[in-house]
């Protein structure tokens, strides 16, 4: 029986994508560059600053002036963290609903707690959530199993009764090495892959499908 559902933040809880953009393409201006389209940075946000610097600048982690321009990149992201984020259509009923049924909820995102904690708070969502496992709460980032592993421990609920939801493959194998149940979401940022090659438990195309699967 599910008593838990927990959620990958970027792309499955909440669209980040404007707001991670607009730090591309404030960097871009700052460059007398034109902007970046909102699709291009959309469909790498899942991947972070490595994702988005690529796609801006056409820079790899290898690059010279990468680490200094990811600073630059986080630091803007961070003064403008909650400008244009808001929740995925659906997802703020679909949490309605299950504290409604007593089911527990918490966030296991990549995103560092510096960021993930102040946004899910800028969200009004913090207080909410039973926990908020950022991507360095353990020693390991997902696929690794570890930050489900800890958000299971956190909330008192063994993994094997815990929901795992994502819109990447790497979600998804890491709620399958907790031993978790996993939804991969079709309308998160899915990085360019198809999720029904996930092998997830269930695909769902919209928030409130998930209280279905419970």
């Amino acid at each position: 029986m599910t008593t838990a559902v927990l959620f990958d933040l970027d792309g499955t809880f909440a669209d980040t994508a404007p707001d991670l953009g607009l730090a591309v393409n404030t960097m871009r201006a700052a460059r007398g560059l034109s902007p970046v389209p909102l699709a291009d940075t959309r469909r790498v946000t899942s991947l972070g600053a490595r994702g988005l610097l690529s796609v801006g600048f056409g820079i790899t982690p290898e690059h010279p002036d990468y680490l200094a321009m990811r600073e630059e990149f986080l630091q803007l992201y961070e003064n403008k963290l909650c400008c244009e984020t808001t929740l995925f259509p659906g997802m703020a009923e679909l949490i309605d609903r299950l504290e409604q049924r007593n089911v527990v909820w918490g966030i296991v995102t990549n995103k560092a707690e510096r960021f993930a904690k102040p946004l899910m708070l800028q969200l009004g969502y913090a207080t909410r959530a039973a926990c908020i496992i950022g991507g360095d709460t353990t020693a390991h980032m997902k696929p690794h199993p570890a930050p489900l592993l800890a958000a299971a421990e956190a909330i008192g609920i063994a993994p094997q009764s815990c929901l795992y939801v994502g819109d990447d493959e790497r979600d998804i194998r890491a709620g399958r090495a907790a031993g978790m149940r996993t939804v991969a979401v079709r309308f998160g940022y899915l990085n360019g892959s198809n999720p029904e090659d996930w092998n997830a438990d269930s695909l769902v195309s919209s928030p409130l499908e998930i209280e279905n699967i419970l």
